[in-house]
């Protein structure tokens, strides 16, 4: 018999948590999805390719601490037949997860990614690590903060849709190197660091950054201190319909992600791979699961963070065609063997069978 689960996630559907929708599908393509409770709203942008689905399925729970949300959800499952209860973040979905597993008599497992690790206490982390059927991890460096005795955790890694994600011709150009950054425009994305490292890059470039977010002003403010105006653009939210032109566009593709002045830093972003699917090379700081990534499968280079010097000798290498060529089929190589989403995926829902089969197997008298 199959496990059929509720699943807690945080705002949703958010443009940036497009991993969460790939494996929320899979999860109901399975047959083992009851339903989605939102602990938030989402961000309100144009949803990712793939959600309509999953929209009937979503339950915005009510604003409150994670007893009351409990609640809620216990109440909304009335009649419902329920296995486990999985909190897709290690912060306020897991503890709800684990408040209505209880009230149901289930299991609860949970999935950790990156700053919602650092937004729980690590004393209480490590109990309801120790607590849940299982902890899953996107990737080595946040498995890091779950990992500790009496945790079963496994590591099962996004993947990434190679089809929307592919190799693509280029628009023509006018023979500058074109960069590309994507990502929320805060500090641990590491933006001013890349504006520093092209000021100096003594090769024509184009810069293009994709997102939105707090640090909008600073760095327009620094693209015009730096005398490159006329050189970058911020071209704020890409959806994911959009997101492959982009890439499509782009020489090179920059990560150059820092640990910020929280200790808040990068896990494996989104657009390492969607990078690496669609054939380009990276430039990426040496923070957390990201340069394991790229070296793993040389597809580009990696450089210390903050070091703009470094970065600048890097996307001055990166101006010869025939390296970024080399470096984006592998890369391209790589995602294809280890990212794959529907292989991810399917591992993904495998593992919560396995967590959670026993609830539903029959208890002797």
């Amino acid at each position: 018999m199959s496990a059929r689960l509720a699943v807690v996630v945080s705002g949703f559907p958010r443009t940036s948590e497009t991993f969460a929708v790939g494996e929320l599908a899979a999860l109901a393509g399975a047959g083992r999805l009851v339903r989605i409770y939102a602990t938030k709203a989402g961000d309100g942008a144009v949803p990712q390719p793939g959600v309509e689905p999953l929209l009937p399925l979503v339950r915005m729970l009510p604003p409150g601490d994670a007893d009351a949300q409990a609640a809620a959800l216990l109440a909304d499952l009335d009649g419902e037949q329920v296995d486990g209860v999985h909190g897709y973040f290690a912060h306020q979905p897991a503890a709800v997860a684990e408040r209505a597993a209880a009230g149901l008599g289930v299991d609860f497992s949970f999935s950790v990614h990156a700053l919602d690790a650092r937004k729980v206490p690590a004393a209480e982390l490590a109990r309801r690590s120790r607590a849940a059927a299982g902890v899953i991890a996107c990737n080595a460096d946040v498995a890091t903060h779950v990992d500790v005795p009496g945790a079963r955790v496994a590591t099962l890694p996004h993947g990434v849709d190679l089809g929307r994600f592919q190799p693509r011709p280029h628009p023509a150009g006018d023979g500058r190197l074109r960069v590309l950054a994507v990502g929320r425009l805060v500090e641990k994305k590491g933006f001013p660091v890349l504006l520093e490292a092209l000021a100096r890059l003594d090769v024509p470039w184009v810069l293009r950054i994709v997102g939105t977010g707090p640090e909008s002003g600073g760095l327009e403010k620094r693209v015009a201190e730096l005398g490159i105006a006329d050189r970058v653009t911020l071209v704020g939210r890409r959806s994911h319909h959009e997101l492959p032109a982009e890439l499509a566009w782009a020489d090179v593709v920059a990560v150059p992600s820092v640990v910020d002045s929280s200790g808040d830093r990068d896990g494996l972003p989104n657009v390492v791979l969607e990078g690496m699917a669609s054939g380009r090379p990276l430039v990426v700081s040496d923070v957390a699961a990201i340069a394991a990534t790229v070296t793993e499968g040389r597809a580009g280079i990696v450089v210390p963070p903050r070091d703009a010097l470094a970065l600048t000798t890097a996307l001055r290498r990166l101006a010869s065609p025939d390296l970024r060529a080399e470096l984006g089929r592998h890369g391209r190589h790589h995602v294809e063997a280890h990212f794959n989403l529907p292989g991810c995926t399917r591992t993904l829902v495998d593992h919560l069978e396995v967590l959670h089969a026993r609830s539903t197997e029959p208890v002797d008298a």
